[in-house]
């Protein structure tokens, strides 16, 4: 359960550190055109989330002697983290030749990311059969997706002013690359009958009139937006409305997740004792009232009070939201007679995948109307009441509707240590 549970670390390490860094690095050292970066990022979302329901496809569909989701991982886990490393080597000089350079590595980056990440994923329902066992398992997986996510956000600075950008690439790839290794010796396939009859489209009909699955992937994209939002509205927040430097944007988000490393337990006690349909339903009113304070603190000791009580929250849901969606892949295996753990990630990751064009918009709309003017040396007053609402206004209105899509997730709960289908015999 730990070995596997290493992976997230890669997961998270790979993938935060190239959301936030990667665009700052073409733009501001580099001093590729923004437009054309903004361009490279449009196409690299598109193809992520095109890439997820087909390759979540296949890997269902694959047979072989290693299993379906093992062979993706081992044979891709290398060349992933090469083309990470590759992103922070730019080995043509020029605008435009590192605009296309840029562009390339990313779109190969993405294939091996998705066909690796999404098969690490798919893994998890399949292992871990109970809720106990989910419980324990998605703590964890969060926890040392926590850590990935905290020295690839935090500590990717301190490394690239001190030894540089390519040393730092290199230095992540192999970490990565290594906890990737260590999650393939924890990790297991069960034996599989026959091969899935369905064609893409069949198989993505079937996934969309699964009710639970609609239920779940409109609250998860709801609740991914929150964390977006958080994220993106922090360091307005800190300059605005605290009049504090950029590190404060360190202590803020420091709380957030050193709160959450040991609560991801706490959540896992409490969705073995009331399942976790009720479970997901109070983490979010947790998350939603430790957002409000931000509605009216003015210090930044305040704040990082503040942002340790959002962590519990947060605890909540990134151990929750990965036990549902394996509900849900048990009940469509009652309703076909087949694991489609592949598919079901898939179409989860193709729709989550917009949440953050859906905040990038929010965003733009409530500083647009809180009259911010982007570049201005000084900003009219009513700014610090949008970005107070950015944080602790506009998420707890969305997470009202994700509270709403979770009262209708149809699946009740599940007797703690009551084994899936799946575990009392193969397809």
């Amino acid at each position: 359960m730990i070995r596997y549970g290493s992976g997230n670390l890669a997961v998270n390490l790979l993938g935060q550190a190239f959301a936030t860094y990667a665009t700052f690095y073409y733009i501001d050292h580099l001093g590729v055109d923004p437009a054309l970066i903004g361009l490279a990022m449009v196409i690299h979302g598109a193809l992520n989330a095109l890439l997820n329901p087909l390759v979540g496809h296949l890997s269902d569909r694959t047979r072989s002697r290693w299993g379906r989701r093992l062979p993706y991982i081992t044979i891709g886990m290398a060349p992933l983290a090469a083309t990470f490393a590759l992103i922070w080597i730019p080995l043509v000089e020029g605008s435009t030749a590192q605009f296309w350079y840029f562009l390339v590595v990313v779109l190969v980056y993405d294939v091996l990311h998705v066909v690796v990440v999404l098969n690490y994923v798919a893994l998890f329902p399949e292992m871990f059969v109970t809720i106990v066992e989910r419980a324990r398992a998605a703590s964890w997986r969060q926890l040392f997706g926590i850590v990935g996510m905290i020295v690839g956000v935090a500590a990717a600075p301190l490394l690239y002013q001190a030894v540089g950008w390519a040393a730092m690439g290199i230095g992540f790839a192999v970490v990565a690359l290594a906890f990737f290794a260590l999650s393939l010796t924890g990790s297991r396939e069960r034996a599989q009958a026959g091969r899935e009859h369905f064609g893409f489209l069949t198989a993505v009909r079937y996934t969309l009139a699964n009710r639970a699955f609609l239920a779940y992937v409109a609250g998860g994209f709801l609740l991914q937006v929150t964390f977006a939002l958080l994220q993106a509205g922090v360091p307005f927040f800190t300059k605005y409305a605290l009049g504090e430097p950029d590190t404060a944007n360190t202590l803020i988000l420091g709380a957030v997740f050193i709160t959450a490393i040991p609560l991801v337990y706490v959540w896992s006690r409490v969705t073995t004792r009331v399942g976790p349909r009720k479970a997901v339903l109070i983490a979010i009113v947790v998350y939603g009232l430790a957002l409000m304070p931000f509605l009216v603190v003015g210090s930044l000791p305040l704040a990082v009070a503040t942002g340790a009580a959002v962590g519990a929250g947060i605890a909540g849901m990134m151990v929750l939201l990965e036990i549902l969606l394996a509900e849900v892949i048990d009940e469509d295996e009652r309703r076909t007679g087949l694991r489609r753990e592949g598919m079901y990630m898939g179409m989860n990751g193709f729709v989550v995948r917009w949440s953050t064009s859906l905040q990038a918009v929010m965003l733009s709309v409530v500083l647009s109307a809180s009259g911010y003017r982007a570049g201005a040396a000084e900003q009219p007053e009513s700014v610090v009441t949008g970005v107070r609402l950015l944080l602790g206004g506009v998420p707890p209105a969305v997470l009202a509707l994700a509270f709403l899509c979770f009262v209708l997730y149809p699946i009740a709960k599940a007797t703690p240590g009551r084994p899936t289908p799946w575990a009392r015999s193969p397809v």
